[in-house]
């Protein structure tokens, strides 16, 4: 593993702000393949499924808990070395290793092959996205944060919009093993590209912290954290949603080959487009309005993405019921943006929570709440549901799956306006 250079060892690095939204840009990519490697699995499940003889149980294992087990384990104690260290390096470095599981993916036998294949694409993008978020902090000041952060968040429909549709293509000419390896190989030679480009900033620089890149242990982040009501209620709210959001999008492709006769192509640029379209505009909106009114009130970066969840479930239950695709194309491009309101408030309350030494650390304690619950949990749950169901509904057994699976907004919601009451007071 190449050196990684201590914080103080940091060289001068330009502060303009179109280099600001050329690291943002790189931050971006990255995250896209990112969501690439980790949703590409989604639409290629149908010929999985088909090819090793799976079970939707096991499909929703391989997509959930294979990824999520070394994934949330790994990404505090990398997420710690980023508070001291590097971090351009350890996101280059990670960016390689989840790359190559992911071609090797493509050489996967049977089950358990591909299940440790996951496991390994789990242990690289652990230090993918923790440092990012404290690399986004320390570039853009407090007032453009939400924005920022969103807009790094654009990641997430781009790359899994792109993973469904590049999978979905590749499956359908080729197969599903070919659109592994390729996705994996463009993902290596990404790596060196990005570590020339962004370099590593001072920590703290817009918070009039230059100092607050002194390491510190996890038992006193999270005696920081302890303290902070908020950071856990939102934490737990996200995982609520997110295993809604998570299991969605890993098992909407099959939904609509399945309960709307789809061919697996059409199937990918149909979700591909619900997730770009409805995915960035969520995003954006989210990051704008917490940005406009959070500056005011600090509760607004908690009830906005509960006002969004609380309208979201009745989009998807009239999404997956209505018979008709082009209706149900508007209906789903709504409740996909609402889904997804959250991050630009939320991540930017996290690095508010904590002082600028902790943002990375603390960041990964979010992210091991809200993949191990969300990705762990959302695929496999909606999968055996889908199973458990489908004796008494056949091939809509996935339909009513998804039906009853929109109840865990109304819990993220919940504890959303809970938090509220006591981010004012959490806020640093």
């Amino acid at each position: 593993m190449p050196r990684v250079r201590p914080v103080n060892e940091t060289a001068a690095v330009p502060d303009s702000p179109r280099y600001r939204l050329v690291v943002l840009a790189m931050l971006v990519l990255v995250y896209t393949f990112n969501f690439i490697d980790r949703q590409i699995v989604g639409i290629l499940a149908v010929p999985i499924k088909a090819d090793l003889g799976l079970t939707d149980t096991q499909l929703g294992l391989m997509g959930g808990l294979a990824f999520a087990l070394f994934y949330t384990a790994l990404g505090i104690p990398i997420a710690m070395l980023a508070d001291r260290r590097n971090r351009t390096t350890i996101m280059a470095v990670a960016l390689v290793l989840w790359s190559a599981m992911t071609a090797v993916c493509g050489f996967a036998q049977n089950f358990w092959q591909l299940f440790l294949a996951r496991l390994g694409v789990g242990v690289g993008e652990a230090g993918g996205v923790a440092p990012a978020y404290s690399l986004v902090a320390d570039y853009f000041p407090p007032q453009q944060r939400a924005r920022a952060l969103g807009v790094y968040s654009f990641g997430i429909p781009i790359g899994s919009a792109l993973g469904i549709v590049f999978g979905g293509f590749i499956a359908h000419h080729v197969d599903w093993r070919t659109a592994f390896i390729v996705v994996g190989v463009a993902g290596i030679v990404l790596a060196p590209v990005f570590k020339l480009v962004v370099r590593e900033p001072v920590r703290g620089r817009h918070d009039g912290a230059q100092g607050a890149g002194t390491p510190v242990s996890l038992r006193e982040v999270m005696r920081v954290l302890r303290a902070k009501p908020s950071f856990w209620g939102i934490s737990f709210g996200a995982a609520a949603s997110s295993m809604m959001g998570y299991g969605l999008f890993f098992w909407l492709p099959s939904y609509f080959v399945r309960s709307h006769g789809m061919t697996l192509l059409d199937a990918s640029v149909y979700f591909g487009a619900i997730l770009l379209v409805g995915g960035i505009a969520g995003i954006w909106m989210g990051g704008w309005l917490a940005d406009r009114f959070g500056s005011v009130r600090r509760r607004m970066y908690a009830i906005i993405p509960a006002i969004a969840f609380l309208a979201t479930a009745p989009f998807y239950a009239a999404a997956v019921i209505v018979p008709s695709l082009p209706l149900a194309f508007v209906l789903f491009l709504v409740p996909t943006a609402l889904g997804l309101v959250w991050l630009g408030p939320v991540l930017s309350a996290i690095q508010h929570i904590v002082p600028p030494g902790m943002r990375a650390t603390a960041s990964a304690i979010f992210l091991f709440i809200n993949n191990l619950i969300g990705i762990g949990l959302g695929s496999v749950a909606l999968g055996a549901l889908s199973d458990a169901l489908s004796a008494r509904f056949g091939t809509d057994a996935l339909r009513y799956a998804i039906l009853a699976g929109t109840l865990f907004y109304f819990v993220a919601a919940a504890l959303f306006l809970i938090s509220a009451k006591r981010l004012e007071r959490d806020w640093i």
